[in-house]
């Protein structure tokens, strides 16, 4: 992922057009827990976007990392981080109930997107949302909260029902990609996307299954969600 630096010198705002090629490892504050988080700026990045994850992935998922390539490729600028500390995590491995905590997944979210928001670091580029498994369900819920803070919403693979009656309050433009052979989870994002009352998509990937395992089909989520992305987000 390229060389990382604890601690990098701020961009002052008005060289945010002008901003090169940047790579941070983030500890980000989020309430009672500090979470570890790496950000990538492509030169000239046109937009960021926050990655949510859940069911027991991390930031170092191979899928992610995939489509968070593909994202900087289109000048869009990533944030993977996780949003259990590394001890919730060994407990998360025995127990698996803090995945499906999407109150709690959703406020963490909404915390890191404030403290990036309000650093120079990330300029005034306009802010999106990835979120993969009951991840979708937490980027949806905390853009309800969040409104205009939040440009685009994409989720591959979600859990967008789990954000329950939040779906009727999200406003920003939002992709749900599913795979056409994951038919439970293509069920309920179908659910899900009538209650959306916002500009909405709803993606079917052919012959994909839920991890999108089947060759061309991450690349095709990936290619989505940058389409998507470039079209939404705006600086702010």
């Amino acid at each position: 992922m390229g060389n990382h630096h604890p601690s990098v010198a701020p961009v002052p705002l008005d060289e945010e057009m002008e901003m090169v090629a940047e790579n941070m490892m983030l500890q980000i504050p989020a309430g009672d827990v500090t979470l570890a988080g790496d950000l990538e700026v492509p030169e000239n990045a046109r937009g960021l976007v926050l990655f949510a994850h859940g069911s027991g992935s991390s930031r170092r998922s191979p899928r992610n990392q995939a489509v968070a390539e593909t994202l900087r490729e289109s000048r869009l600028a990533t944030l993977l981080f996780d949003l259990l500390t590394p001890d919730e995590e060994v407990e998360e491995a025995y127990s698996a109930h803090l995945r499906f905590d999407i109150e709690m997944l959703s406020r963490r979210l909404a915390l890191v997107t404030e403290a990036i928001a309000s650093d120079p670091r990330s300029g005034n580029l306009g802010l999106g949302y990835f979120g993969a498994s009951t991840g979708g369900a937490a980027a949806l819920r905390a853009a309800a909260g969040l409104g205009s803070i939040i440009g685009a919403i994409v989720s591959r693979g979600g859990r967008p029902d789990l954000a329950g009656e939040a779906l009727a309050y999200v406003t920003a433009p939002t992709l749900l990609i599913v795979g056409e052979r994951d038919e439970e989870v293509l069920r309920l994002n179908e659910q899900a996307y009538a209650q959306l009352a916002c500009e909405k998509s709803l993606a079917v990937v052919p012959r994909a299954t839920h991890l999108f395992q089947e060759r061309g089909a991450l690349e095709e989520v990936a290619r989505l969600a940058a389409e998507w992305f470039r079209k939404h987000l705006r600086t702010r």
